[in-house]
């Protein structure tokens, strides 16, 4: 079989439809805060769990994408990156379609060199499993650290509706872990298969640090985002990290972040929610004018 013959047999086998998606107003009653701009505090967090995954992370950082790097189009990146989120959790099937085309161009030159350290390839299904699992359990993580714990059915409905986090893309539906038992075996299995070398890792501190921002930007909120970064980080993940902590740090980050979430709260939900929406907004106003998704 030729590769595009296998690619094409491929595409055939992935989601191609999905149940109507809730809208941003049924995702705040359900979920409320779910979807706030406030969940945002965990990015960094999410990234380096995400790269921490050898596959993932020389991925990214060999990428010879510059387009969608952080470091060097920080807004850019920070704009695919939630219309990726906003489009999987709230699009319908043919935005869903449409986005998944576009990335597809991106990701087509992702892969690994004679050189790479790790082999990688950024259609390689069981690395967008892993990211797609990162941006769910950071999604349920996140939320419970601002705004209190989730019951098991409203963990159970949420992994129901998130399985598009991953379909969207290269994951197959009879690849997403079943139910969330299935989903936390998955969980603790892949903790194990992470690893940060002192590469990755450098990189890493980059956006721990903000280092791509300007001075200014990264005085006023450098410090602040290294911590913030840390604190929702799994222990294992802080510790291959480096990064310092302890019981004194985890008080006031959790008494930090707990009053965020309070405050969030207090505000209408469109400026809530107005970091997905907006991007939601200007990607359908891209695909109507067929201008770049990504």
């Amino acid at each position: 079989m030729t590769v595009q013959a296998n690619l094409e047999s491929r595409q055939a086998r992935l989601e191609h439809q999905w149940p109507t998606p809730p809208t941003a107003r049924e995702l705040d009653a359900q979920f409320p805060g779910i979807f706030d701009g406030a969940m945002l505090l965990a990015g960094g967090a999410n990234i380096i769990l995400q790269l921490a995954l050898p596959g993932v992370g020389y991925g990214v950082a060999e990428s010879r994408v510059e387009s969608g790097s952080i470091l060097h189009h920080p807004i850019k990146r920070s704009r695919t990156t939630f219309t990726y989120l906003a489009v999987a959790m709230m699009g319908t099937s043919e935005e869903k379609l449409a986005y998944r085309r576009a990335v597809n161009r991106s990701h087509a030159q992702v892969h690994s060199t004679e050189h790479s350290p790790v082999k990688y390839n950024a259609f390689d299904e069981n690395l967008q499993m892993w990211v797609a699992a990162c941006l769910y359990w950071g999604f349920v993580d996140t939320h419970q650290k601002l705004h209190g714990p989730m019951s098991q059915q409203e963990k159970e409905t949420f992994y129901q509706l998130a399985h598009p986090l991953g379909t969207t893309l290269q994951v197959r539906q009879d690849t997403w872990p079943k139910d969330l038992q299935a989903f936390d075996a998955y969980w603790q299995e892949g903790l194990q298969q992470l690893h940060i070398d002192d590469r990755i890792r450098r990189y890493l501190m980059m956006i721990a640090d903000l280092e791509f921002l300007s001075r200014p930007t990264r005085f006023l909120l450098g410090r602040f985002n290294r911590f913030v970064t840390t604190g929702f980080l799994p222990p294992e993940i802080r510790a291959q990290m480096q990064l310092e902590w302890n019981d004194k740090k985890q008080r006031r980050f959790e008494r930090t972040v707990r009053t965020i979430g309070r405050i969030s709260l207090l505000l209408p939900r469109v400026i809530r929610q107005a970091p997905y929406n907006l991007v939601l907004w200007d990607f359908r106003r891209r695909l109507k004018k067929g201008k770049p998704l990504v």
